[in-house]
């Protein structure tokens, strides 16, 4: 491995559907290539369109998280956008493998993609890949906290089920939005964004949920709102009431943000990073709880 280069890995699917036909016939599920060679055409509507979904997981010591529920998730989305519904079975292998390939750490994640293909393709053949590398060192922002500002998505809050041709909830390679709306934080002064909807309800981050704790009870953004079905929130629930700490969803306002007790955005690779100031405004730093969660975050193992 090229050592200017982070540890790293790539795996290609030939046939990353099984409603169509694969690559090459007769050749194995996927190959291991170089990470930095070129294995895209420039006619690949995932690179020229955006035209795909994605899935990032979370690795920790080797061991893919919460899996099957991003396995799901990349199902959905795939469907969402008419995609040839993806072999799971070959995209698990395949994502084992791009692990695998890494040398050993205690924090990696693994990026698999699938796009409807080449423009053209007589065949209709989708295009797909695991990227697997080592996360970078998020424990500074974990321990001290991130600024963030409110930003409006646009959208009304039931974009979901008004709209479903937006492809709200699904998560598309269409991320131009998202790191436009990074980029605006950071002219703000700010590291991080939460959605808002056109109509006031709070939604989610560019690349993460949102979690507040009101009192004894830890509330995420209600579901059907056109937001990510949360997979690092559904596993920081499940901690939550093993705890006995009571969880639910909420249609929440940002006056809800300014009475909460504690908030984080959390997300696949960068775990739970607490909120220490919303729009200007100092927000309470849960550091025992914060770290309690990325604590369990670290030690799973499926």
């Amino acid at each position: 491995m090229d050592s200017s280069h982070p540890a790293e890995s790539l795996v290609v699917l030939n046939r990353p559907s099984a409603a169509a036909p694969p690559h090459v016939p007769g050749a194995p599920a996927f190959r291991v290539v170089e990470p930095r060679s070129a294995v895209l055409s420039a006619l690949d509507v995932g690179a020229s369109r955006g035209d795909g979904v994605f899935e990032t997981i979370s690795v920790g010591h080797g061991m893919p998280q919460s899996l099957e529920h991003h396995l799901r998730r990349f199902e959905r989305s795939a469907a969402a956008l008419d995609l040839p519904a993806p072999d799971l079975d070959a995209w698990r292998s395949a994502i084992g493998a791009a692990v695998g390939a890494l040398p050993p750490a205690a924090e990696a994640f693994a990026k698999a993609v699938l796009t409807r293909g080449v423009e053209g393709d007589p065949d209709a053949r989708p295009t797909g890949w695991v990227y697997a590398t080592h996360s970078p060192d998020y424990s500074r922002v974990r321990a001290e906290g991130i600024r963030v500002v409110l930003l409006d998505r646009g959208l009304r809050h039931d974009v979901e089920q008004t709209s479903p041709w937006l492809l709200a909830g699904a998560k598309t390679l269409s991320y131009a939005i998202n790191r436009a709306a990074q980029r605006e934080a950071a002219r703000r002064g700010a590291d991080d964004v939460i959605f808002v909807s056109s109509d006031g309800y709070i939604l989610e981050g560019p690349t993460s949920s949102v979690i507040a704790r009101t009192g004894d009870v830890l509330w995420t953004p209600g579901t059907g709102l056109g937001i990510l079905d949360g997979t690092t929130q559904a596993t920081l629930f499940r901690f939550a009431e093993s705890l006995g700490i009571e969880t639910g969803y909420r249609l929440a306002r940002p006056e809800d943000l300014e009475g909460a007790d504690a908030i984080w955005l959390v997300s696949s690779v960068r775990h739970a990073a607490p909120v220490r100031e919303v729009d200007g405004r100092p927000v309470a730093v849960d550091a025992g709880f914060t770290g309690a969660m990325n604590e369990y975050l670290a030690s799973l193992t499926e």
